[in-house]
């Protein structure tokens, strides 16, 4: 007996679809164009000779190749230091974000929990109306953490937005798994800990990669409460560099335009992010998609 193999029936795309996706398309490689130009450009500047920079021969390909920008970047000691500071604040602000948030969410996706309209009204409050910039400082400074790593990582320590998709999240999961946890004697937190968290993985991992690309990014927090540039972040000495358009060479005999300096510590701040963020794509899409939808 002959085995027929059975071929999937191809689906005819009428003209408006095909027209559709080849506009989609084209506009897609435009819009990466667009955000990968600059960034090409950048990197071409910051790998350039100074004259060239300075008379504006360098588009997309770098001419009189030299690494003297990186060099005098790096020569100077608030650089490592400082992106060592933006590490630290990256890990540590990280892991105490999604463990607060998760531990804000959970009480609130409770359907028993006491005050549960109460709370997550007030929790949502303070994602429409800010106190402000004045008064956070105030808080920060009566405290006594100015000057403090706490000043770094307890003021955005929850972000609003992302505690309403993990509340969501564990909105989602199925009841019976509770309530068998309850059953075996488990109590809120060792539910929470050892059942709920382990199956919450997608989410986390979004959880994850927003606070970390928003922790690595910011500098507003150092610039309001730190005064000693050792504990500056590498995007405040970035800042720094960008507004002042100056900068020093290292060695005497070199001569570096600001120019070049600048791109080369824009390209030094992104490069892990852009290293990392495609392969937590995946998991970022996941966790919202699965986030945002209550079933």
């Amino acid at each position: 007996m002959e085995n027929k193999v059975m071929h999937p029936t191809k689906v005819r795309q009428s003209s408006g679809d095909r027209l559709f996706g080849i506009f989609n398309t084209i506009l897609l490689v435009l819009f990466c164009l667009f955000i990968l130009f600059p960034l090409v450009h950048m990197l071409a500047v910051s790998f350039s000779g100074g004259m060239y920079v300075l008379r504006g021969e360098v588009t997309f390909i770098p001419k009189g190749l030299t690494l003297d920008t990186y060099k005098a970047l790096l020569s100077d000691n608030s650089i490592p230091h400082a992106y060592w500071n933006t590490i630290r604040y990256t890990v540590l602000g990280t892991a105490l974000a999604v463990f607060m948030t998760s531990l804000c969410a959970y009480p609130l996706s409770r359907p028993r929990f006491f005050g549960r309209k109460f709370f997550n009204f007030l929790v949502i409050f303070t994602m429409l109306f800010n106190v402000g910039m004045v008064a956070n400082f105030m808080v920060v400074y009566s405290l006594g953490l100015k000057n403090t790593i706490y000043a770094i990582l307890l003021p955005t320590a929850i972000n609003v937005y992302n505690m309403v998709i993990m509340r969501t999240f564990f909105q989602n999961i199925p009841e019976e798994l509770y309530e068998s946890a309850n059953l075996d004697g488990a109590n809120d937190m060792r539910t929470y800990l050892q059942i709920i968290l382990p199956i919450s993985k997608p989410v986390i991992a979004s959880m994850v990669l927003f606070y970390a690309v928003g922790k690595w990014n910011e500098f507003m927090p150092a610039l309001l409460y730190m005064d000693n540039k050792a504990d500056f972040p590498m995007q405040l000495i970035l800042r720094n560099i960008v507004l002042s358009s100056q900068a020093t060479s290292a060695s005497a005999d070199t001569q570096l335009v600001s120019q070049g300096i600048k791109y080369a510590a824009i390209f030094i701040t992104i490069a892990p992010i852009l290293a990392v963020y495609p392969f937590l794509q995946k998991f970022f899409t996941k966790g919202i998609m699965i986030g945002s939808l209550k079933g």
